[in-house]
């Protein structure tokens, strides 16, 4: 319940401003066009509270869910999108009505939410990186390989502990996160990947098997485990009576290395134990500044007090974080590149669906949103926040400018058609296709809410 309700508080707050923000675009240059705006809500449903300035009420409406601008000349539910044009006449001589205006402002007012949703993602990103910006006290500036499970596809490709990815799937100097979305979009597929060893580079071949979930891939799942910190493992804390408190493992030991091989976080020991099956491990441990004999530990498989699979019993601590806020300029190159990957991840999978190589069961609606929003707001940081806020913000941009009716990119779509006719297309005809597209949007958010409650059973 304690997980449910935040993360529907999270959503809430999110799509929010999301959807504020959007509106606020087509507002703002409305205005600046001459179109007489009669609401600016935030919120729908029964009005609460607001206040009446110019032409313009502002108010705040009982339902949390988004906001909307209304118009003169548009069909008051439908929004900017629409572009329903009123069949009352005396809108035809109406200078304020936005049917009144030429087809090109009409054009920037749809292209205008859009647009601030882009510049919102950049905005927020910029903000993190300029003020925020964690980072690992420790971290790994490239993309290096610390472990591969012996048998695993990323193995039976070739690549080996200290390789650096230097390109994978057409991305050339990838991060962890890019090989992670890269990799979710080839599944069933061969990919190319080009690495650097001993300070050459080396073209493979990598198999990326299909995933009962992909839209949830990791590269661990082909037996791959990024290097993310160069420091040892440290203890926080020893199990009783587990193999590693038997062997004589103490509280603030720093594990140096596993059987000869240097390990830097738990996740990728505890691969290695896996791939070990229960073999004894050497463990060399270093302990108040000094490294004293090798431990031999025997893995015990999973318990109710250790968890699951092989495991030493033992609690890390967590790798240091710290703020490294950046300069302006390079927050600005950051945001950039950060809005730019995430951009062309979102038209990678819009190809995808449409040329059939992704399913379109990979999209996620309001409940897999909140999740993760949930998710986000429980994590240690501020990076997750911001990164699902910042995506969602581009995700509603780019899907508003698809040319489809009811969305911006209809309503831009349909104008040019006119400007290219040089008359409008009939009112009824309009109509006609925006009621279309409204059922099959409608349908098309049942499957997709229907897709995210199936998905909730996995996690």
């Amino acid at each position: 319940m304690h997980a449910f309700l935040i993360s529907t508080a999270a959503f809430v707050v999110l799509l929010g401003i999301m959807v504020v923000v959007h509106e606020f675009g087509h507002f703002a240059v409305a205005k600046l066009c001459g179109v007489r705006v009669e609401a600016f809500s935030v919120g729908f449903g029964p009005r609460l509270f607001g206040i009446k300035y110019g032409d313009t009420d502002y108010k705040v409406c009982l339902l949390p869910l988004g906001g909307y601008v209304k118009m003169t000349g548009e069909t008051p539910d439908a929004g900017v999108a629409a572009g329903v044009e009123e069949t009352d006449p005396a809108l035809v001589d109406d200078p304020g009505a936005f049917t009144a205006h030429p087809r090109w402002q009409r054009m920037l007012i749809g292209l205008a939410g859009p647009v601030a949703n882009f510049v919102l993602a950049f905005v927020a990103m910029g903000c993190y990186f300029v003020w925020i910006n964690e980072s690992p006290a420790f971290e790994v500036p490239d993309t290096r390989v610390e472990w591969v499970t012996p048998g695993s596809q990323a193995a039976m490709a070739g690549l080996q502990t200290g390789d650096v990815i230097r390109q994978f799937a057409g991305s050339d100097n990838p991060s962890w996160y890019m090989i992670d979305a890269r990799a979710s979009l080839n599944l069933s597929e061969m990919v190319p990947v080009e690495v650097e060893r001993n300070g050459k580079l080396l073209n493979l071949s990598l198999y990326l098997p299909s995933q009962s979930h992909s839209d949830e891939f990791d590269v661990s799942d082909i037996g791959l485990y990024p290097q993310q910190v160069s420091g040892p493992i440290d203890v926080a804390a020893v199990v009783p009576d587990a193999p590693a408190a038997q062997a004589g493992l103490q509280p603030r030991d720093a594990i140096e290395s596993v059987d000869g091989h240097t390990f830097h976080t738990v996740p990728v020991l505890s691969a290695y134990l896996q791939a070990g099956k229960g073999k004894p491990v050497s463990v060399v441990v270093k302990r108040n500044g000094q490294t004293i004999p090798p431990l031999v530990m025997h893995p015990v498989h999973s318990s109710a007090q250790l968890g699951s699979g092989w495991m030493l019993g033992f609690e890390a601590v967590p790798p240091p974080m710290r703020d490294e806020p950046l300069s302006f300029g390079r927050a600005v190159a950051k945001s950039t590149s950060f809005c730019s990957d995430s951009s062309t991840l979102i038209l990678d999978v819009l190809r995808g669906i449409f040329m059939h190589r992704v399913s379109i069961s990979q999209l996620t609606g309001p409940v897999g949103i909140a999740r993760m929003a949930g998710e986000a707001v429980q994590m240690k940081g501020w990076y997750p926040s911001f990164a699902l806020a910042s995506e969602i913000s581009l995700n509603l941009g780019i899907l508003n400018l698809l040319p489809f009716p009811i969305l911006d990119g209809g309503l831009i779509l349909l104008l040019a058609i006119e400007s290219g006719i040089r008359r409008d297309i009939n009112t009824l005809v309009k109509e006609r296709i925006y009621q279309a597209a409204f059922v099959m949007l409608v349908a098309f958010a049942a499957f997709i809410i229907f897709n995210d409650i199936t998905k909730l059973n996995a996690h």
